[in-house]
């Protein structure tokens, strides 16, 4: 997959020589309501005998509108939506770079620079997609915009269980901790991304060694507590029981920032410096203090069979 980078008005145009099928939109999380506006960008795009193309931005627009206060936690980091893309065989994926100069322009200026000066022949979005200076472009508007020189198609709403799959929902879901039914709407586990780093070591001493990943700062995590997950690195997955928070029964919760500790089942060895990946399968219970070491040790011993009987039904 051919990645660019684009950065009004700085970016250049030079050597994209093809006509694309594009789906535009943020896609955080990429679930299965994005899924649907890319599968039908490909469709398109095989009609047309054209590449397919997906325009995402960066940073979320909340961040620039919040001057720089609001905490933007992605679903989805770069890294991990790039390989879901390739995944789903996208040719060709535009990442605007979203600054003051680009929420200012119209929607006639967006539609001149990213859609006609990309020679995209064909628009895909959904039905609640915005674009142009306060969000005032819509797709009908992109439709009109287009002066005969590309095709528009709008996803109309994806639902599950009646009720809308959004970004917003999975963000509710996650703060609950109800990892299990955002795989209903990813089509996937949650996944979370990072780098095994050096923790307190105290897993190690109560019998339980851990591997501390530590995500991007502005990843989302799901609700303290502890979790059956699978555990990815150098190729390899793993079942694991994963507590994310602040370990209370050591730490002032007040005080402490939330961890990603994963005991990865039937594995010994040296993971520090590794990228790996979490995926969350299944909350166990929320994060507690314990009265004694020995009380804790107990109740660890018994989520991680907990989670090897979720995970061995998950197959």
């Amino acid at each position: 997959m051919d990645i660019y980078r684009l950065q009004y008005p700085d970016h250049t145009t030079t050597g994209l020589n093809e006509c694309y099928s594009l789906a535009i939109g943020f896609f955080d999380g990429l679930h299965k309501g994005h899924q649907a506006v890319i599968r039908a960008a490909q469709i398109k795009a095989a009609e047309l005998a054209i590449r397919s193309a997906v325009m995402t931005f960066d940073p979320h627009p909340s961040h620039l509108f919040g001057g720089g206060k609001n905490k933007v936690s992605y679903i989805t980091q770069f890294p991990e939506k790039v390989r879901l893309l390739e995944e789903m065989g996208v040719d060709t994926l535009f990442v605007v770079h979203f600054d003051w100069e680009l929420a200012s322009l119209t929607p006639e200026q967006f539609v001149d620079v990213f859609i006609k000066g990309l020679q995209v022949k064909h628009v895909t979005g959904g039905f609640d997609f915005t674009f142009g200076s306060k969000g005032v472009g819509t797709m009908e508007m992109m439709d009109s915009l287009s002066g005969g020189e590309y095709g528009t198609t709008v996803i109309g709403k994806v639902s599950d269980r009646a009720e809308k799959v959004s970004s917003t929902r999975i963000r509710k879901l996650l703060e609950n901790g109800n990892v299990e039914e955002t795989v209903q709407l990813l089509g996937r586990p949650f996944r979370t991304i990072g780098t095994v780093g050096h923790g307190d070591k105290r897993g190690r001493l109560l019998g339980f060694p851990t591997a501390n990943l530590v995500p991007e700062p502005d990843t989302l995590l799901p609700a303290n507590g502890v979790y059956a997950v699978r555990f990815t690195f150098d190729g390899r997955t793993f079942d694991g029981v994963c507590n994310v928070g602040v370990k209370p029964t050591f730490h002032d919760p007040d005080q402490s920032r939330p961890s990603v500790e994963v005991h990865v089942l039937d594995f010994d060895g040296d993971l520090y410096g590794k990228e790996a990946a979490v995926d969350w399968i299944a909350h166990i219970r929320g994060e507690r203090k314990f009265d004694s070491v020995d009380a804790l040790i107990q109740q660890i011993g018994m989520d991680k069979e907990t989670a090897r009987e979720l995970l061995a039904k998950q197959g």
